[in-house]
């Protein structure tokens, strides 16, 4: 299985700002970080504040953070939420899905990969393997 770009933009916005707790970062400080696009990263911050995920402060101080700690981020919850397709082969399009056996092994497949991402939170994700942020691109210019 493989996850979209959007997911992938979603856990790096809320790994960057979980590692960041103590203050407002910009969606452009998250962009440079990753040396990603800024365009593709402000829908996915959009979409993150709309799901309660990242909190937005407007103003000239102002920037994201995360809206709930951590610990009550489930990183199956964000990517069932940031996937909209996880039919693995279009079996809607195939005239013997109704009779097939391969169609609820696959179902089973993906509540499976869901239920171990389920196990797991965004703490858990920050803390597995240490700090990451010195692997980071350099911002010259950070808000707070």
């Amino acid at each position: 299985m493989r996850l979209t770009r959007y997911t992938d933009y979603a856990m790096r916005v809320l790994l960057y700002l979980g590692s960041r707790p103590d203050r407002l970062c910009s969606i452009s400080e998250v962009a440079t970080a990753y040396a990603i696009s800024k365009n593709h990263l402000m829908k996915v911050v959009s979409d993150l504040v709309n799901a309660g995920y990242v909190e937005s402060v407007r103003g000239r101080s102002g920037g994201i953070r995360l809206a709930l700690p951590p610990e009550q981020i489930s990183v199956g919850k964000l990517i069932a939420h940031t996937e909209d397709d996880f039919d693995l082969v279009g079996c809607g399009a195939c005239i013997i899905a109704s009779a097939c056996g391969l169609t609820s092994v696959l179902e089973e497949a993906v509540d499976a990969f869901l239920g171990v991402l389920g196990r797991y939170t965004l703490a858990d994700i920050l803390a597995r393997k240490g700090d990451f942020t010195h692997l980071l691109h350099p911002v010259e210019k950070v808000h707070g």
